[in-house]
């Protein structure tokens, strides 16, 4: 497998992993539970997720020639 298919797939379940640290973030907020920890839960997902997006991103400018 290439290297873009590996950031794909690692893109695709840090999404996952995001959503569900965000779903646990709200569910925890409609309870009142005060813990800090299911805060910061969404940024262990989301710094890698903003990277590889980045990346993504950034693929079909990287190939262009300025013909």
């Amino acid at each position: 497998m290439s290297t873009q298919m590996w950031i794909r797939q690692i893109h695709r379940w840090l999404s996952m992993a995001f959503t569900l640290a965000v779903i646990a973030n709200i569910v925890a907020m409609t309870m009142q539970v005060q813990a800090v920890w299911i805060g910061l839960l969404a940024l262990v997902p989301l710094i890698p997720l903003l990277a590889t997006g980045l990346y993504l991103f950034a693929l079909p400018y990287r190939g262009r020639s300025n013909a």
